[in-house]
């Protein structure tokens, strides 16, 4: 079903069982595959294809020359059904490549609302990526990746697959990353390797000067003093009923299992 205030260019090739919502709009030589849904106010550029058990959500832009909801590059897939799914208000640069889950990763690609794409970025199957994150030129997730609210990328990054970016992490440009990087920590080189705390961050801006201090403690456990891992997840747990804001580093920890940047 096609909205009649969608504008869709004349060149652009539209299959059947293709739900476009009002005030959609699809640039010239665009091909959407059968199954896509595409939400209200979306702006797809021109040479963009869609294809796959994709939805996207509403006031989103696609920048042009994208690939979006391909199936994955993972050997194992042998065409089980997969799917893409993006939220709402994200921008997504030209010539990005999103594709499609795997039925060992659960099947789903998901992109949470607000997130900030540039040019020649890849999302890989399975990522999960959350709200207001920004991923930099020519960077890449492999398979598996989890973003976290509110993480930067820098441009030219690369993340090694099943590796978790933390809430309000940071990868200074050129990073390579083969293992977790904590909530609000900031990382770079190749390997990545800690470098401080993001205090560009906004949940860290805004958060109370004891929080703050307490982000910095918990660093100063990890890095500095080198403390077991089991000994900072007890002091998280101890200082997690204070401070709400250390959830984040619970879920982290709960989840971690490559091992953290060192």
């Amino acid at each position: 079903m096609i909205s009649t205030s969608a504008t869709i260019s004349a060149s652009s090739i539209i299959e059947s069982d293709v739900m476009i919502g009002p005030q959609v709009v699809i640039g010239p030589f665009c091909v959407i595959s059968a199954g896509v849904q595409i939400g209200e106010g979306t702006i797809i550029s021109s040479h963009t294809v869609i294809t796959g058990n994709t939805k996207i959500g509403s006031y989103n832009q696609i920048g042009m020359g994208s690939s979006i909801g391909e199936i994955s590059q993972d050997l194992k897939y042998a065409g089980e059904a997969a799917g893409l799914e993006i939220g709402n208000r994200n921008r997504i640069g030209r010539h990005a490549t999103l594709h499609r889950g795997t039925a060992q990763g659960g099947g789903l690609t998901r992109i949470g609302d607000d997130n900030n794409f540039e040019r020649g970025v890849h999302i890989g199957h399975d990522c999960q990526v959350g709200n207001a994150t920004f991923i930099g030129e020519n960077s890449g997730l492999a398979g598996h990746v989890v973003l976290g609210d509110e993480s930067q990328i820098d441009a030219m990054c690369a993340v090694h697959q099943f590796c978790i970016i933390g809430t309000g992490a940071r990868l200074l440009a050129g990073s390579c990353v083969v293992q977790d990087v904590p909530p609000y920590v900031q990382a770079g080189g190749n390997r990545a390797s800690p470098q401080g705390i993001n205090e560009r961050a906004d949940a860290f801006r805004q958060a109370e000067p004891a929080v703050r201090e307490v982000i910095h403690y918990l660093y100063d456990l990890l890095y500095h003093q080198q403390a077991a891992i089991e000994k900072v997840r007890l002091e998280i747990a101890r200082l997690s009923a204070e401070y709400p804001l250390l959830c984040h580093f619970n879920e982290f920890f709960l989840r971690s299992a490559r091992g953290i940047v060192r």
